[in-house]
C-alpha cells in the first residue's frame, strides 16, 4: 500500500505544481484551488507513506519522480524544453530513483 499512496502524493504533487504557474501568484480562483488541494493531497499521502517507508527513501522517490513528471507537464503545458545539461540531470535523478527501487534495501524497512 506505500506505492500506492506515493504515487497519489507524487500525483498530487504535480498536479499542483503544474497550476502554480496558472495561479499567477494566486491570483486566479481555480487555479489557486488546484494548487492548494494538490499540494494538501501530496502531503497527506506522503505523511501516510512514511508510516512504513524510511523518509528519506519516500521523499527522495517523491522528488525525483514529481521532478521528471513537472518537466513532462512544463513541455506539454507550457512549450517549455529543457536543453541538453537539463536533460542528462534529468537523466541522472530517473537514475538516482531506479538505483533506490532496484537495489537498496532500506526501501522495505
Amino acid at each position: 500500500m506505500q506505492y500506492v499512496y506515493l504515487v497519489i502524493a507524487i500525483l498530487g504533487e504535480v498536479i499542483a505544481t503544474s497550476a502554480l504557474k496558472a495561479a499567477d501568484g494566486f491570483t486566479n480562483l481555480w487555479p489557486t484551488v488546484v494548487v492548494v488541494i494538490g499540494y494538501a493531497t501530496a502531503l497527506l499521502f506522503l505523511s501516510l507513506t512514511i508510516r512504513t517507508m524510511p523518509v528519506g527513501i519516500a521523499y527522495a522517490i517523491w522528488a525525483g519522480a514529481g521532478t521528471v513528471f513537472i518537466v513532462i507537464a512544463g513541455y506539454v503545458l507550457y512549450n517549455q524544453v529543457l536543453d541538453l545539461p537539463a536533460q542528462i540531470g534529468i537523466a541522472l535523478i530517473v537514475l538516482g530513483v531506479v538505483v533506490i527501487n532496484l537495489l537498496s534495501a532500506s526501501v522495505t524497512n
